[in-house]
């Protein structure tokens, strides 16, 4: 296993991180089969990974809620030794913070959970920017000072899906962010924070690391035919998990690549590829970005985020919409944005709420029918997440 030093945290971390939100499950998607789970983390651990991440909603059937991912995790821990010998990360779940007392509320209850005294690294999970403003006027950084202070918590940090601009601001309130997760893959540079937030994180020394590596399993599963003959014609062969990781891996601003890995076959492939270092020339990094915009020739319109549209008088999130109904559909199959069109769109800004006053189309540099667009989002995703 290779490992990096975790921004200024100064952790060694193990480049591939074990994402703990799509483990082995019975019959639904908070029934983890703590059999299964249990044996791929004790492979993982045994050969070399040492970062856990979990969160307050992983492995709950529905978007948002308690879930069962950080119960299992005490339960795993408290029958074995390996507490002290893993780095563990959970995060707060901001959107049902409404008072303060809220924030150490949910840190207790996630410590008693875990079966543990200390988090390694803790995050406000998936900031968008009317969550960090409500936050931040519970005084949500007087509580992360207590956390550090109290020992409860080494390291503190956000995950997030929002925009570069917003990502840098948040990141310049508060001197002590020391970890920042982002999503990133081949797809994604200029998408959410993309590249520019890696490198203002590499800038600011703060540790970055990747979630969505795979896009959700999408650039590894039911690869088109144009796209298989791209790889084809690589200098060196790669399987798709393989082009997926090491092109984050070749990147200087990417400190540890999330898994959300669920069988002993993925743990046992991708540990085989974090422990290899492999060097992508410049011919083939020129032949990724290529597999990247012919995967963009998929696109379900011609969508070009230019903002003309907004704001909508009626609050729908126009961009957001069509932005994730692209990618979506770009992927061939929505479980690819179903659960950030669902949770970071909120509930009367998603594509049923347009009621075709048709104010937008005059604004649109692409002259779509947005209405007609917004249909096919709703169509295409539906009016509730049920996409586990």
């Amino acid at each position: 296993m290779l490992y990096n030093e975790l921004g200024k945290t100064h952790l060694k971390v193990s480049r591939l991180g074990f994402g703990a939100m799509r483990l082995p499950v019975k019959n639904s998607n908070a029934d983890i089969d703590s059999t299964k789970a249990s044996e791929i983390l004790d492979y993982g651990i045994e050969n070399g990974v040492n970062f856990i991440d979990t969160a307050y909603s992983y492995h709950s059937n529905t978007l948002g809620d308690c879930g069962n991912s950080e119960k299992f995790l005490g339960e795993y821990f408290s029958n074995n030794s390996l507490r002290d010998e893993v780095i563990l990360q959970t995060k707060s779940p901001c959107w049902l913070v409404e008072e303060k007392s809220d924030f150490d509320k949910y840190l207790d209850g996630q410590l008693k959970k875990l079966k543990t005294d200390y988090i390694d690294v803790y995050l406000l999970h998936s900031l968008t920017v009317p969550e960090w403003e409500k936050v931040k006027n519970l005084e949500v950084l007087d509580f992360l000072d207590d956390c550090l202070s109290s020992g409860k918590v080494k390291h503190v940090g956000f995950s997030s899906h929002i925009e570069v601009d917003y990502l840098i601001e948040i990141l310049d309130e508060y001197p002590k962010w020391e970890v920042v997760l982002t999503q990133m893959n081949y797809l994604d540079e200029y998408y959410q924070s993309g590249v520019m937030g890696l490198d203002y994180l590499k800038q600011v020394n703060v540790g970055s690391m990747i979630m969505e590596p795979l896009r959700g399993g999408r650039l590894v599963q039911n690869i088109p035919e144009e796209i298989e003959k791209l790889w084809n014609m690589s200098e060196v062969k790669r399987t798709p998990v393989e082009w997926a990781l090491q092109y984050l891996w070749n990147r200087d601003d990417v400190d540890c690549v999330l898994s959300g890995m669920s069988s002993l076959d993925q743990v046992k492939e991708n540990i085989k590829i974090a422990s290899t270092k492999d060097i992508i020339s410049d011919n083939d990094q020129e032949l990724i970005r290529e597999v990247a915009r012919t995967y963009r020739t998929y696109l379900g319109n011609s969508c070009s985020r230019c903002g003309y549209c907004m704001p909508c008088p009626h609050g729908v999130d126009i961009i957001n919409c069509l932005t994730e109904y692209n990618i979506a559909h770009m992927m061939g199959n929505p479980k690819a944005s179903a659960m950030q069109y669902f949770s970071l769109i909120d509930d009367d800004a998603r594509a049923d709420s347009c009621i075709n006053c048709r104010e937008c189309i005059p604004f649109c540099t692409q002259m779509l029918d947005i209405p007609e667009e917004l249909e096919k989002v709703h169509e295409y995703f539906g009016s509730e997440f049920d996409h586990f």
